[in-house]
């Protein structure tokens, strides 16, 4: 315990519904451990529960696109030909990404002025 970062205890006493309702927050947010909560709720005032869900499935479907835009360039370099059916594999994986735009900016707050 000599080589800890953080020497300073904190103890504090919560009733039982406070501590509920800590716990509760603790395991909504993700995070490892109360400590880690309480440090980030102290530092920066609030604690985000972010969901990176779509955010992944959008970089996944970007990840598909970049690969057939690949072989298509390969395909275009070595034959000198653009098949229709690359094109249109192409748009379908637009389409995919726009509607996984669409889906991600439906579910963020709005803002008002």
């Amino acid at each position: 315990m000599a080589n800890r970062e953080r020497k300073n205890e904190l103890k504090i006493y919560l009733s039982d519904k406070e501590q509920y309702i800590l716990e509760q927050k603790v395991k909504i947010s993700g995070m490892k451990s109360k400590s880690t909560f309480l440090r980030r709720l102290i530092l920066y005032g609030f604690v985000y529960d972010i969901d990176y869900s779509d955010l992944r499935e959008y970089n996944a479907t970007l990840g598909k696109i970049s690969g057939n835009l690949n072989q298509i360039a390969k395909r275009m370099n070595a034959t000198g030909n653009v098949y229709k059916a690359d094109v249109e594999e192409v748009k379908k994986l637009m389409k995919q990404v726009w509607d996984t735009q669409l889906a991600m900016l439906s579910r963020q707050p709005s803002m008002k002025q």
